[in-house]
């Protein structure tokens, strides 16, 4: 179960900076809007210290983290919800992403031309925002037809809940807000969950400050008003250099540890920006483990013991009959899984066992 995130943001913003240091790749990044038609694709490696430390506990012949996806979406102008720029082809792209990380721009440099002719992040938030609402509105007054009979002669349950959702989210969208601003129940999101709603989509704004304001932007003018906007619509900020953060992917480990060290960080800010995507989604991950494999697996908050068995492989969802399992922190404490069976710390789990973060996994099942 990997994480898809777009990456999107007005031309010249530092998105494909951005890509290049995520990926190591060598995408196209050039001083003008449209460099990127196409959305760039790139699966990295999640970091996460657990899997070296059980990699050295047992040795296996492969190690696989769990994985991310970036896309490098296009950039698009004002109007692109009625398809003027790349406007159809960003909104096709975004809508088959998890998440959505927005790149912002939160540095003065007249080297660097902006589609708009000035820095003014909020002006650029909602320029996008705007074309995402648009968009959303298109589809809920489709729809609305479709349902508003049998929802106003209340002949079905369902009908009623989506009709009265669909009119409170158009309400919201009539007043410049998106839909993720909204608390909506369980049962409201399982309803539109199949409309793939731009606007509901969780949101990440990478603020791209100067190199020489990473250590300290609490004096960022720009900063400071994206983190307001986004503590306003249950969104997450992460601060980043893009310029550094790609020559981070430049170095190999050592260098880069060197160079972090130097710069008095011990988190780069992907790192910050893979951790804040995954809290943001409710992901977690267990482990599978051996001596020929030792592997990490993403899972979503509240995942049943069969359901994250499926993650691996459908029969072992299908044909589940109880997982054998001990947290990663009792098995670190023992120091070896023999000994951590020895002391009981080695558990059966049926159906019903509600999967943790950090859960070692062997599945039996059937088929």
């Amino acid at each position: 179960m990997g994480l898809i995130a777009g990456i999107v943001g007005l031309p010249n913003v530092g998105k494909s900076t951005l890509f290049n240091a995520i990926t190591n790749a060598n995408v196209l990044a050039a001083n003008y809007p449209f460099a990127t038609i196409e959305p760039n694709i790139g699966v990295v490696e999640v970091p996460d210290p657990r899997v070296d430390v059980l990699t050295e506990m047992y040795h296996p012949k492969k190690t696989i983290y769990t994985t991310f996806e970036f896309r490098d979406i296009a950039g698009l102008v004002k109007g692109a919800s009625k398809g003027e720029g790349l406007g159809n082809q960003f909104l096709s792209h975004i809508r088959t992403c998890d998440a959505i990380v927005q790149v912002v721009r939160c540095f003065d440099d007249p080297n660097v031309i902006h589609v708009d002719g000035s820095i003014d992040p909020l002006r650029d938030i909602e320029t996008i925002l705007i074309e995402l609402i648009f968009a959303d509105m298109e589809v809920i007054e489709k729809r609305i037809p479709k349902i508003r009979k049998r929802a106003e002669l209340k002949l079905d349950a369902e009908a009623v809940l989506e009709y009265k959702t669909l009119l409170k989210m158009n309400e919201t969208l009539k007043a410049e807000k998106p839909i993720r601003s909204l608390d909506l129940t369980l049962e409201e999101t399982k309803l539109i969950k199949n409309f793939s709603f731009l606007t509901a989509k969780p949101m990440v704004y990478v603020c791209n400050v100067a190199d020489d304001e990473l250590m300290d932007y609490s004096n960022n003018k720009y900063v400071n008003k994206i983190q307001k906007i986004a503590n306003s619509e249950n969104s997450k900020t992460v601060v980043i250099s893009a310029k550094i953060e790609q020559e981070l992917g430049e170095l190999d480990l050592e260098d880069k540890e060197m160079f972090m060290e130097d710069l008095g960080i011990t988190r780069s800010g992907l790192d910050e920006l893979v951790g804040v995507s995954y809290e943001l989604l409710g992901l977690k991950t267990f482990f599978t483990v051996g001596t020929d494999e030792v592997r990490a697996w993403t899972f979503k908050d509240g995942m049943k013991a069969p359901e994250c068995a499926g993650v691996i492989h459908t029969d072992f969802q299908k044909g589940f009959i109880r997982a054998e399992t001990m947290s990663y922190e009792a098995l670190i404490q023992a120091g070896s899984e023999s000994k951590a069976k020895e002391l009981g710390k080695f558990r059966l789990e049926g159906k019903e066992y509600i999967a943790k973060d950090g859960d070692i996994f062997n599945f039996r099942f059937n088929v």
